[in-house]
């Protein structure tokens, strides 16, 4: 059996590799970078200085935001314990949603709204469907985090003796003496029988 210091370690990220959640912290971060330019590009006089002309400036704020969108998505995803179909699902989603934003840079302002061939409606159903199948993966993930770290009020402890795992619920009070026991003073042998018994039911 592993040290109880080893086993109540405060691992930062947990079992996640953290160059991951790094990188979703990044992906995420540009997302919401990318979100704010957009709006600050048409909101604000700043396209002004680039000598863009409004339709210009729509359009490429348009594509920085609709870019960030999906990336935001993607960042969260990433940064948490997500499972290999979430991070599929997001990654679809947010390759349908960039599909409608290259749609859009195609479509405006040529064939937009005031157009006979208009896109306008096609470029929002492909964003739009996009974004939602990420977002739905996003709750997934969130969901299943939240019930991982909380599954009905008890913590899942694995135990490795002599080579074989196996994994034990105990009660949040239960943990919190435990950890309380290994701060103050190291290996309390009580409370590795306690665990231990634990592991033998």
């Amino acid at each position: 059996m592993p040290s109880l210091g080893d086993a109540y370690g405060d691992s930062r990220w947990g079992d996640r590799n953290p160059r991951a959640v790094y990188a979703g912290i990044a992906v995420f971060a540009a997302g919401a970078i990318a979100i704010v330019t957009g709006i600050v590009l048409v909101a604000t006089p700043l396209s002004g200085t680039f000598g863009l002309e409004q339709s210009g400036t729509y359009r490429i704020a348009g594509v920085i935001a609709g870019l960030g969108v999906p990336a935001a998505l993607l960042g969260v995803v990433a940064g948490l314990p997500s499972s290999r179909r979430q991070r599929i699902g997001v990654g679809i989603g947010a390759l349908v949603a960039v599909a409608g934003v290259a749609l859009y840079w195609h479509a405006y302002p040529a064939h937009w709204t005031a157009s006979e061939s208009s896109l306008a409606f096609h470029t929002a159903v492909v964003y739009f469907l996009g974004g939602c199948l990420a977002l739905w993966f996003v709750f997934s993930a969130l969901a299943g985090y939240h019930v991982r770290n909380n599954p009905h009020g008890t913590v899942r402890l694995r135990l490795t003796r002599q080579g074989e795992t196996r994994t034990v619920e105990v009660s949040r009070d239960e943990y919190q003496r435990y950890a309380r026991a290994v701060s103050d003073g190291g290996e309390d042998e009580s409370v590795i029988q306690e665990i231990e018994s634990k592991y033998e039911q």
